[in-house]
């Protein structure tokens, strides 16, 4: 049996978590967003960099992604999510709790999505619209069929992609969706150079090393432009990458250079976990 201060630890923490789900906070993100709407319209929002904040996500990507939409519109209020976990401690949970949105999270873990679907199902609205789950592996053969199962094709707001391996390849396949927004890991331990780790479509993560995995910023960046996108922006981290179409928002959101997202001191510390695979395969983007 837990001491009473383990007891108070796990009440604290329950109620912290409950937070989340309370009026005041959703009633605060709307203000903000007609904030930023309305500076948006005098060409006065603040920069990315210093929008961040985090309700649902694992960083900062929900304050970020709401300065975006803002700046951009929300369309049709859709989004896929790809390495989801349960949808509940993600990039996209924000936008469907308190945002209206509906769209596909994907994730391989059957325990996870589970847990996915009885919140959603019950908490903290069982008459919402809840968003459809599915899990399984995704990979750069089946990313479109599994979207348009879901009934999601065409222009949507925000694609998500965190799978701990082959998120340049499934982005590079995905066809079925537009998204207006992008946000996807690379791997800043590859520094500043242009590789890819090859495509294995049974790759489970740590695979052969925990690092040999995805692909170099620059590399992504290279990518995104190719399919028409701009980099905009990064986690503080610098590993979340972020992405706007083009032709969206360039007022208000210019491209920026990889370099400028790649600052904070973790990144250059990282660039020794490359040493031990630095020889080992690796493909150049063309």
């Amino acid at each position: 049996m837990g001491s009473f201060k383990d007891f108070l630890k796990s009440r604290f923490y329950i109620l912290k978590v409950r937070d989340r789900f309370s009026p005041a906070v959703q009633i605060g993100q709307r203000q903000l967003f007609v904030k930023y709407l309305r500076w948006a319209s005098k060409n006065e929002l603040p920069p990315l960099k210093d929008a961040g904040f985090r309700v649902f996500s694992q960083y900062e990507e929900d304050g970020k992604i709401l300065l975006i939409l803002a700046a951009i519109g929300m369309q049709n209020k859709t989004f896929v999510e790809i390495g989801s976990d349960d949808g509940i401690n993600s990039n996209c949970a924000n936008l469907v709790l308190n945002f209206g949105y509906h769209g596909l999270f994907l994730d391989g873990n059957p325990t996870s999505v589970k847990r996915g679907r009885r919140f959603y199902s019950k908490y903290p609205h069982p008459w919402m619209y809840p968003p459809t789950f599915k899990c399984t592996k995704v990979t750069a053969e089946n990313i479109n069929e599994l979207v348009t199962e879901a009934g999601l094709k065409g222009d949507i707001d925000v694609l998500s992609i965190d799978i701990d391996g082959n998120d340049y390849w499934v982005w590079k396949a995905l066809e079925a969706v537009s998204p207006n927004v992008v946000i996807i890991e690379t791997h800043v331990e590859f520094g500043m150079k242009d590789i890819v780790v090859p495509y294995d479509p049974n790759y489970f993560f740590p695979g052969k090393h925990p690092v040999y995995h995805g692909a170099s910023p620059i590399a992504m960046v290279k990518m995104a432009k190719k399919k028409g996108y701009r980099l905009v922006g990064a986690n503080d981290l610098g590993f979340n990458l972020i992405f706007v179409k083009n032709g969206l928002g360039e007022e208000h959101l210019p491209e920026v250079d990889v370099a400028t997202v790649l600052t904070h001191p973790s990144v250059k510390e990282s660039w020794k976990r490359f040493e031990p695979i630095k020889d080992w395969e690796f493909l150049s983007p063309e």
